[in-house]
């Protein structure tokens, strides 16, 4: 494969040669303009028509919420008349011109900001819900679309931000990625599934959730027989788990079997959704997910059935039922640059410490990948026409990668544009270091939006960034492997079943006064070694900060050479530690003094969520997830 495939994120032809570098081009190139078509018009003024029967009576509120979710609009906290639309990122790839549109419908319909998800999308907060066309129509217009953003049916398909760059990569998954959610939009095979089903395609182990989705797919290669010209070849495929998810209840996946090769990815698709589609639960809808069928079935016999259904969809599907994935490779090619501001940039105090945090080399020598630090995923409309500015001047691909953990990736930045890239950044606000550590921790919307949350999970997240900056803790190597994400209930949006130090919402209260309050869990991780965090003590809100700051206290207190704060916990939480603290009973026992909440009298702040300047409570509303 040659060195121009593998920067680009697609693969090239079998002929090009090994190692032949990419092509670099003096001149700005033409703005991409993306491969893909998302969208459909007609959708916008389907939807304008059908809020328009809605608000006369001749819609009834359920099958409207079924539509409204199915088209991408998601149910604000307590209220009917405003909307969060989900737009709808597949595999992660953003072109310049669509996050300027994303931009401009902020402003004219949002509240000027948009939202990055954990899921690879954008999502518009606070949208009136006669909107929800308007920005249907402009999404259109530059190919996106939310369709199937929401509802039960195949969510966006995700690709690892890292794919085709990646060292430990076989092979570039993004065309694959691209080809499965080309293949199930608005596919009648999936439009009313019993809940939703989510597709994770990675780069390698430790990049990616592969087993912690319905299906996760992880490449690979193996060698085989050439029948047509003796000897041996390289085939592709993929590492297949299924049945993994987070939740109330969560699970991790199971691998289907040694090998899948590329021609039975979608037949491997078809089956699994077929299997859950007459199997699952649709009357119970807090066990309707896959995992749940997976568990009460149990492994072997999922797996039996599994295989045998693809045996049954390879050998009856139409020849015309093909994946089409578009290995055409995308030109590398160096912007030209307007000035060079690599001095000054490289003269700012920050600089280094960004690029320590914020930067990976790429498998392409001179590459890296950028990645732009948001607070819990916030952008604002100004912000976004600035990343799209600094995509168009300095990723030499010409094209944003929507990460996993609520950040934006740049790659393909040649190795003298690193300073000058950091400047742009600089006078966006968009330079944050620690996007690389566990500075930069996950939280899900919360009670800013949602209709379930508990606490406000968005603002803890962003108190936690900015007092971790403070204290410098991103500059330590010790912690950058670690994650930090947080829930506002126990759905786990914010993933807090995978992290190091994970939190979900809930509240307590001491006599009638109520506060926001977090069960805590310790070790969990996404890698090679997945699993799941296991349960330590609740932290009040308030708390949380002073806490996390303990564990780490402890964990230089007692650590072995070598350690990072991440094997630690995983040591304690696996018993495998022998230290002072060698449990998870001991570090509950050394957190103790933090918990005690205080009277209202003597410290009301404490009975205040972040964000909050009135009396907390756990009102909620009715939940969208299984709608």
């Amino acid at each position: 494969m040659s060195q121009t495939s593998r920067a680009s994120g697609h693969d090239s032809a079998p002929s090009h040669k090994p190692g032949k570098r990419p092509r670099l081009e003096s001149a700005r190139p033409e703005e991409r303009k993306p491969r893909e078509n998302w969208a459909r018009r007609s959708e916008a003024d389907h939807f304008a028509d059908t809020v328009k029967l809605f608000r006369q009576g001749r819609y009834d509120a359920d099958s409207f919420r079924r539509f409204r979710l199915q088209h991408g609009a998601y149910g604000t906290r307590m209220t009917g008349d405003y909307a969060m639309v989900r737009i709808k990122i597949p595999a992660g790839v953003a072109y310049p011109h669509q996050l300027e549109a994303i931009s401009r419908l902020s402003e004219q319909f949002s509240i000027g900001s948009a939202h990055i998800s954990t899921r690879e999308n954008v999502q518009l907060h606070w949208v009136v819900l006669e909107d929800v066309s308007e920005i249907f129509r402009g999404l259109s217009r530059v190919g996106l679309t939310s369709r199937e953003a929401c509802g039960n049916t195949v969510r966006n398909v995700m690709c690892s931000p890292l794919a085709g760059v990646c060292p430990s990569e076989p092979f570039d998954s993004t065309p694959y990625a691209i080809a499965v959610a080309r293949f199930f939009l608005r596919n009648p095979l999936c439009q009313n599934l019993p809940r939703k089903f989510k597709f994770n395609f990675t780069c390698c182990e430790e990049h990616g959730m592969a087993r912690m989705v319905d299906v996760g797919l992880i490449p690979q290669t193996r060698t085989v027989p050439d029948a047509e010209g003796g000897g041996q070849r390289e085939q592709r495929g993929f590492n297949v788990f299924l049945g993994g998810g987070l939740g109330n209840r969560s699970f991790v996946g199971h691998q289907l079997e040694e090998f899948t090769p590329e021609d039975d990815l979608l037949y491997t698709s078809i089956a699994t959704i077929r299997i859950f589609d007459r199997l699952g639960d649709r009357k119970n809808l807090a066990r309707n997910r896959m995992r749940y069928l997976v568990d009460e079935m149990g492994w072997e016999k999922f797996q039996s059935l599994i295989l045998m259904e693809r045996s049954i969809v390879r050998a009856t599907q139409s020849v015309v039922t093909r994946l089409k994935p578009d290995f055409t490779p995308l030109e590398i090619r160096r912007p030209l640059r307007i000035s060079d501001e690599s001095g000054s940039a490289a003269a700012q105090d920050g600089y280094s410490r960004w690029l320590a945090t914020n930067t990976i080399r790429q498998k392409q020598d001179s590459y890296h990948t950028v990645f732009v630090t948001l607070e819990a995923g916030d952008i604002t409309a100004g912000q976004l026409n600035s990343l799209a500015d600094m995509v168009r001047r300095y990723s030499c691909e010409g094209v944003a990668r929507i990460g996993f953990v609520q950040n934006v990736a740049l790659r393909f930045v040649h190795s003298d544009d690193l300073a000058p890239l950091y400047a742009g950044l600089l006078g966006a606000g968009l330079a944050k270091s620690g996007a690389l550590t566990m500075a930069a921790p996950i939280g899900c919307s919360g009670t800013t939006s949602c209709n379930l949350a508990l606490t406000n999970s968005h603002r803890l997240a962003k108190e936690i960034q900015r007092k971790f900056l403070e204290l410098g803790l991103d500059k330590d190597p010790d912690l950058a492997d670690s994650t930090i994400k947080i829930s506002g209930c126990p759905n786990s949006c914010g993933q807090h079943g995978i992290a190091t130090i994970g939190f979900f919402g809930g509240g307590a209260r001491v006599g009638k006064d109520m506060y926001a309050n977090y069960q805590m869990l310790l070790g969990g991780r996404s890698d090679g070694l997945t699993m799941l965090g296991q349960t330590c003590t609740r932290v009040p809100a308030k708390r949380v900060i002073p806490v996390i700051l303990k564990i780490i206290e402890m964990f230089r207190a007692n650590r072995r050479p070598g350690d990072t704060l991440k094997s630690w916990i995983h040591r304690v939480v696996s018993d495998a530690e022998d230290s002072g603290v060698s449990s998870i009973k001991d570090v509950k026992a050394e957190l103790q003094p933090l918990l005690a909440p205080p009277t209202k009298d003597d410290d009301p702040d404490f009975y205040l969520d972040y964000g909050s300047d009135t009396s907390y409570h756990t009102k909620t509303g009715k939940g969208e997830c299984a709608a």
